[in-house]
This record gives C-alpha cells, sequence and structure tokens, in this order.
C-alpha cells in the first residue's frame, strides 16, 4: 500500500481486467522461481516502525503532515491516521555487528526527529496503540489526506456494505468496546513495528512455517498494547483491533467461512508461490490498478519482471506473516514480512525482540526435526490468539514440552537456540549478549511493556485517580523510560 494511487473510483472492467492480470503475474512468478538464479548471499534485513504523535496534553496530535514537512527526511512517510508516521530503515545485513548499529542509527533519528516535531508541540511515541485515543478522535477527518487512503477507505467500505464494527471484551464485564465506524480510522490505533528478512525462494516455506510456529511466543514476551478507548482489553489489543477493522466481510460472509484480509493463514505451505496463489484465489481486488507491461514479455526483456499488480493485491492483504516480492535494483529477491509486534516499548526492546526472532528463525529451520510436522497448524494459531489475550501468562503449547508459559520457554529452550541462530547468522558475540540479556531479563521479571502499562495505571488509580487521569499520567512516564531507552524490565511501578 506504498504504492502511488491515482485513482479512487474503479468500474466493473477494472476489476475484471485486474484479475486476469493477477493471474498472469501469478504465472509470470511461477515461471521465474523455476529459472531465475535468486542471490543466496549474505541475509539482509528492514525494519519499518510506525509512531503516534501527541500534543502538549498526551491526546492523538493531527498534525502528521507538518512534523513530516519538518523533519524532511525520506526515511519518514505519512501512515493512515493523521496522528501517525512511520519510519523506514534503510536494509541492512544482519552478520557482524550491523544491529548494535542500528540502535545508535534509530536513536539518532528519533532524538533529531523529536527535536523537530517538539517545535510544532509535539512528541513521537512507539506504543502499540496510544492509550489516550478517545472516540472524538477516531473521525474521518482524522484519516490522512492521500488518494491512496481515500480508496483504500472507499474500496473496503464499498466492499463491507456497512460500518465497522469494533468489538472487542476485556477481563471483566466493565472492559469493553463496542462501536461502530464510519471509516476504517480505527486500523490507525495500531501501529507495529515490521521485521524484513530476505530469504532465498528455495527456502521461503521453511522459514514462513517456522515464523508462524513462533508467533504465538513473540506475543508473549513482547506485547505492548492492553489499552483502547479508555478500556483494559487483551494484552496485545492491537491484535483483534487489527483483524476487526480491516474486517470487509459482513456477518453473514463470516459465518459462510470467507476468509479475513488481516489472516494469520489456515495450513502450512511450501513454497513462496503458495501464498501468492492464496491471495489470488481466495481475495477479491481492493485496489484494481493495472498497468500496460505485461510481465511475460518484461521477464523476457529484462530478466525478471516487476509484477505491481501482484504486488499491489499483496498489499492489500494482511497476513501477519506476509510474503514480499520486490524487484527494485538489479535483481529481483522474495522476503518475509513479520507484522507480529507492536512498536516499542524503547528502541533496545525492539531491537532484542528483532534478534530474538532472526536467531529462533535459523535455528529452527535448520533443525533436523522441523517444528511445524510436530505440531498443527491450528495449535500455532491458537497459541497467537491466546498471547494476544493474556501475554506472558499464556499457556502455550510447545513440541516435546506440552503446556508451558512464554517466559518459562524462553528460558529454558529458546533464548539459547537464539543465541545459537545468531551465531549461525554471523552476528557478533557481543550483540548476542547485549540483546538476548534484555530478553532474559525480560522473562525473569515477567514485565513486558503491556504488564507495566497495566499495574502502573492501577497503581495511578489506587491512588484516587480516574481512568484517563490515570492514562494520561501512565503514558507520560511511559515516555520518559521511553526517550531515555531503558529497557522495560528496568520500569518501576508507581508506589
Amino acid at each position: 500500500m506504498g504504492q502511488v494511487v491515482d485513482r479512487t473510483t474503479f468500474s466493473r472492467r477494472d476489476r475484471q481486467r485486474y484479475r486476469i492480470k493477477v493471474q498472469r503475474c501469478l504465472d509470470t512468478l511461477g515461471d521465474l522461481l523455476g529459472s531465475y538464479p535468486f542471490s543466496d548471499t549474505e541475509p539482509m534485513t528492514g525494519v519499518e516502525i510506525e509512531f503516534n504523535l501527541v500534543g502538549p496534553e498526551l491526546a492523538p496530535s493531527l498534525n502528521g503532515t507538518d512534523v513530516l514537512d519538518t523533519i524532511s527526511s525520506g526515511e519518514w512517510q505519512t501512515e493512515l491516521g493523521r496522528w501517525n508516521l512511520e519510519l523506514n530503515l534503510p536494509p541492512r545485513p544482519l552478520p557482524g555487528d550491523q544491529w548494535r548499529q542500528l540502535e545508535h542509527e534509530l536513536l539518532d533519528l528519533l532524538a533529531g526527529a523529536g527535536a523537530k516535531a517538539g517545535d510544532l508541540r509535539t512528541q513521537l511515541v512507539m506504543i502499540g496503540i496510544l492509550p489516550t485515543l478517545d472516540p472524538g478522535h477516531m473521525t474521518a477527518e482524522a484519516i490522512s489526506p492521500e488518494d491512496r487512503y481515500e480508496a483504500l477507505n472507499d474500496q473496503m467500505l464499498t466492499a463491507r456494505g456497512e460500518p465497522i464494527r469494533i468489538d472487542i471484551a476485556g477481563c471483566s464485564p466493565e472492559e469493553r468496546v463496542n462501536a461502530d465506524f464510519d471509516t476504517i480510522i480505527p486500523e490507525a490505533a495500531c501501529t507495529s513495528m515490521q521485521l524484513h528478512l530476505q530469504v532465498s525462494p528455495a527456502n521461503f516455506g521453511r522459514y514462513w512455517n517456522a515464523a508462524q510456529c513462533l508467533a504465538g511466543v513473540q506475543l508473549g514476551l513482547g506485547s505492548n498494547s492492553p489499552f483502547l478507548l479508555g478500556s483494559q482489553l487483551w494484552s496485545e489489543t492491537r491484535i483483534p483491533l487489527f483483524e476487526q477493522s480491516c474486517d470487509v466481510r459482513t456477518p453473514e460472509f463470516h459465518n459462510q467461512g470467507v476468509r479475513p484480509r488481516v489472516w494469520f493463514g489456515e495450513r502450512w505451505i511450501d513454497s513462496v508461490l503458495d501464498l501468492f496463489s492464496e491471495n489470488a484465489r481466495y481475495f477479491p481486488a481492493l485496489m484494481p490498478l493495472t498497468s500496460d507491461v505485461d510481465p511475460a514479455t518484461q521477464m523476457r526483456d529484462k530478466g525478471f519482471p516487476d509484477l505491481p499488480e501482484l504486488t499491489l493485491h499483496n498489499g492489500t492483504i494482511w497476513r501477519w506473516n506476509r510474503p514480499i516480492y520486490d524487484s527494485t535494483g538489479d535483481t529481483p529477491h522474495v522476503r518475509l514480512e513479520n507484522r507480529v509486534l507492536p512498536a516499542g516499548p524503547t528502541t533496545v526492546d525492539m531491537v532484542a525482540n528483532a534478534l530474538f526472532f532472526y536467531g529462533l528463525l535459523r535455528t529452527l529451520v535448520e533443525a533436523d526435526q522441523q517444528l511445524w510436522r510436530a505440531v498443527s497448524f491450528e495449535a500455532a494459531r491458537e497459541n497467537f490468539q491466546t498471547a494476544a489475550k493474556h501475554g506472558m501468562h499464556a499457556p502455550l503449547y510447545w513440541p516435546g514440552t506440552g503446556w508451558v508459559l512464554p517466559d518459562e520457554l524462553a528460558l529454558r529452550k529458546l533464548l539459547p537456540l537464539a543465541h545459537e541462530g545468531l551465531a549461525r547468522w554471523g552476528v557478533s558475540g557481543a550483540v548476542c549478549d547485549r540483546y538476548l540479556t534484555v530478553l532474559e531479563r525480560r522473562c525473569v521479571t515477567r514485565q513486558t511493556g503491556s504488564s507495566w502499562q497495566i499495574d502502573t495505571v492501577a497503581a495511578l488509580e489506587a491512588r484516587g485517580a480516574d481512568r484517563m487521569t490515570a492514562l494520561r499520567g501512565m503514558l507520560e512516564r511511559y515516555l520518559a523510560h521511553s526517550t531515555a531507552n531503558q529497557p522495560v524490565h528496568t520500569w518501576e511501578i508507581p508506589d
């Protein structure tokens, strides 16, 4: 969805042509995967981080365009909500101390962008859901003024044919959000960190399967989104919120088993082509923009195709682990995009989360006993949902162990495997020790961003604050800790 969209209305013929073109792209991709000598060199990674903007009272600030103009850097761009910005860091190799350098670069970028935003009395917040959002902020006027967002909103609402329903229950009857929205603006409340890893097409199926197995663990150890519209809901409320805010199915289509566009999936795969084929087979077009380029002709002339229709279609299907085909530069590649984790709480926590994921992927993919052959896909999906609800307190099923909490699983099994995997990638020992120790201490203290938010709000309410006052007090403390880059396991709870 980062592509330029120059139209907001489409005809029936547009949709028909687009479907045909997507299939041509899919056929050409199949030929490419079977014949092109894809690079299998140094692993490349990438990171995208979504931010919230808040004003002096810590409420959402709708001046994203002004902040973007002030920052004036190509690494920053708009997002769906006016209170959002996205930072795209340049791709970098995984080996060596590259990710230690990334931490320093990210801190420098945030300091520079934060100072410029401060000139507009605005602060940047890395958090899964901004806790000071209220229904008054969730209006059509809060959508960023770009054609692609207008088109996406119009097409999704047209496909659904009725308002977007958000219905998420918390741990008690009074903690619940149940509301209808006439736009897709609830999606803008979900801010994440997206991790990219370039892999060879021959290995993609194994990497995707392993990533699906790890999704529940990632959420259990990294949740950071417990509050929405004043209510305490799931440990990672961003998961059901994103699923519901992008759900273009009516209840009847849901009951028929029509697949949702925010999707965990339904089976283990053998090839990246399996996922792109499912996209073409199951999901109608949202943005049927066709080009004049014939993919097969381009492949003959250029050596590889751009496949714009296929990549645009893929960008409107939000798998939690998404396949990416990219042809920028001199060669094409495929990569895994992991969309599971929320933004924040700190730069050091996010780097720790990323390296834990990358290290485990390598070890699981190269293991003699493939993990996904020992667990059903339904169990992996249930782990994901359970961890989103309960975070560190989620009982997860793990082959050879049975039911286990995320912190115990990480301490007993996964942290050593992550260390081993990072060593195989060629990541320096000092980098492994620094960031995996952050994960270890988080497991020992059992304090995530989500649990700290919940405990801090409870402590402030115990002092006599009402919920919204407690949320603002919590966010004020959160910003101070996050800016100082203190790992979340060290954050203190107010007395």
